[in-house]
């Protein structure tokens, strides 16, 4: 009888962690780049929207090679690849220009605008770009 609660107990926890590793695999999007830049662009962009950023100013090249990366990866099937190219292109460019104000030390609410900006367009690839 122990030995049937052990092994249900193995079952029924299998089981959560396949449903757990499953649920994980459905939000990443098997698109290596851009997970890699939204690591980036998530720890940067949500200090800098709570007023911290520190992030921001010490991540910047980071996030501007992130960008770069991701923009000269392959676009999979599941996005339109014009527009995405496209969009890709902005936030690259953007981010750029965060790394250049960071560089030339603008003001906080420079800065948190030009991230918000980032970032508002990196919820536009994901967004608007899918098929």
């Amino acid at each position: 009888m122990k030995r049937i609660a052990v092994l249900l107990g193995l079952f029924v926890s299998m089981g959560f962690a396949g449903f757990a590793q499953s649920s994980t695999a459905a939000k990443s999007t098997g698109w290596t780049e851009m997970n890699n830049f939204h690591a980036v662009m998530s720890a940067t962009f949500h200090a800098a929207e709570e007023g911290n950023l520190l992030p921001l100013k010490e991540r910047v090249a980071e996030l501007y090679r992130a960008s770069k990366v991701w923009y000269a990866s392959d676009i999979p099937a599941t996005y339109k690849a014009t527009e995405t190219k496209a969009m890709l292109e902005k936030l690259m460019l953007q981010c750029h220009e965060v790394w250049r104000n960071v560089d030339d030390k603008a003001d906080d609410a420079k800065l948190t605008s030009l991230i918000t900006e980032a970032h508002n367009t990196f919820h536009k690839i994901v967004g608007e770009c899918k098929k």
